[in-house]
């Protein structure tokens, strides 16, 4: 007869997860690509006009050729591309579209995660199907959205959610990338530490500055220096470096800020005119927290000058929804800036750090979540998307 295992017996580990990353392929641009017949094969650019300082918010695969990305000011891209078809979005057309290829996800499992209206992450350790195999599910997933929509994806699997967000990149477009977990070693060895989730940029130039090129260097890297080039997000950063990500796929995230900006055709110059704009997106970033029926506790102010250096100013202090109140401390952030002295090109307001209204009560007296320094607000890490 079989003894029972003794309590001193390692656990059994949980078997692998199958997690998908599935990306529309230049969503916005092959949308109007696909109901336009004769943009297909051409260099198309969603977004605002180049006269009126409008932003490329997505680039069809043709216009990339030219180093058209989304992001860039339209003015740029028909440089690059004199070519180039500029698009007036239609999110209405967008997110109609996106409601049916979430659809197709949701049909297969309820953890689904949507990260934008065109990308999500998928557990499909568990499916509908019955499938053992996420590349089957990937394969056929690409091939409902394609038959649905007339649309191409690209999908990444792999054991968490870092490697399938790599992964799904990998071959773009209409790709398909799996990672399996006896692979994981492999795969982190061919990448360069750009590949690390959170790392743009700026901060990649500082982990080279410290002799850390390739995702690996990390690992072996002293920790006294890594944390000096990335302060806090060291240890994250070391556990990627490992292929380690334990972050469950979460199908219902509450929203972490809210706010509006505003690109203004030509520069700001009157800081009477710029306080105007910063009190309207104040106002309504209170609307719509009475209108969730949440508090916020942090404001924060967003200012790019003529010369696009773009900084941020943030302030916390008890929550609130109140329109006077969040007005007044967006205003005074400006001007906390150098608004006055220098041209504005952009400005914007967000309210972060939510409770909800009928949870007030439960605060103690006095009660606030962060120190406010005076210090800019630099947040967590971010990278910018494909398409926003």
């Amino acid at each position: 007869m079989d003894s029972a295992p003794l309590a001193t017996d390692p656990p059994t580990p949980a078997p692998p997860r199958r997690i998908l990353h599935i990306d529309m392929d230049a969503f916005y641009a092959s949308v109007e690509q696909r109901d336009r017949p004769g943009l297909k094969g051409r260099p198309v650019a969603v977004g605002g006009r180049p006269e009126g300082r409008g932003v490329v918010a997505a680039a069809s695969y043709e216009a990339r050729q030219f180093g058209v990305r989304s992001a860039i000011p339209m003015s740029r891209a028909v440089r690059l591309c004199p070519d180039l078809v500029i698009v007036r979005p239609d999110f209405t057309k967008y997110k109609a579209v996106s409601d049916t290829v979430f659809g197709l996800f949701r049909s297969v499992t309820p953890l689904v995660e949507p990260l934008s209206l065109d990308e999500a992450y998928l557990d499909v350790t568990q499916n509908t199907w019955g499938e053992a195999l996420g590349m089957t599910v990937a394969r056929r997933l690409k091939a409902q959205i394609h038959a649905t929509t007339g649309l191409t994806a690209s999908a990444g699997v792999a054991p968490n959610k870092f490697l399938a967000k790599i992964a799904s990149g990998w071959q773009k477009p209409d790709g398909l990338t799996v990672i399996a977990p006896e692979r994981v070693e492999h795969f982190l060895r061919e990448l360069d530490v750009d590949a690390l989730w959170g790392v743009g940029p700026v901060t990649a130039a500082k982990l080279r500055a410290h002799g850390i090129t390739r995702l690996v260097d990390v690992r072996t890297a002293d920790p006294a220096r890594l944390r000096d080039a990335v302060g806090s997000l060291a240890d994250w950063l070391t556990r990627l470096a490992h292929g380690l990500d334990d972050r469950a796929v979460v199908s219902h995230r509450s929203p972490k800020s809210s706010g509006s900006e505003n690109t203004f055709a030509e520069d700001l110059t009157d800081v009477a005119e710029m306080r105007h704009e910063v009190a309207e997106m104040a106002r309504d970033a209170a609307a719509w927290l009475i209108r969730r029926e949440l508090c916020a506790r942090t404001v924060t102010l967003k200012l790019r000058y003529s010369d696009f250096t773009t900084i941020t100013r943030s302030h916390t202090e008890a929550p609130t929804q109140g329109g006077d109140g969040i007005e007044r401390r967006a205003v005074a952030l400006l001007d906390r800036t150098e608004a006055a002295l220098r041209p504005v090109r952009l400005l914007g307001v967000s309210v972060h750090n939510f409770i909800a209204v009928a949870r007030l009560n439960e605060l103690p007296e006095g009660w606030l979540p962060f120190d406010d320094d005076g210090d800019d607000f630099d947040g967590t890490p971010h990278r910018p998307l494909d398409e926003p």
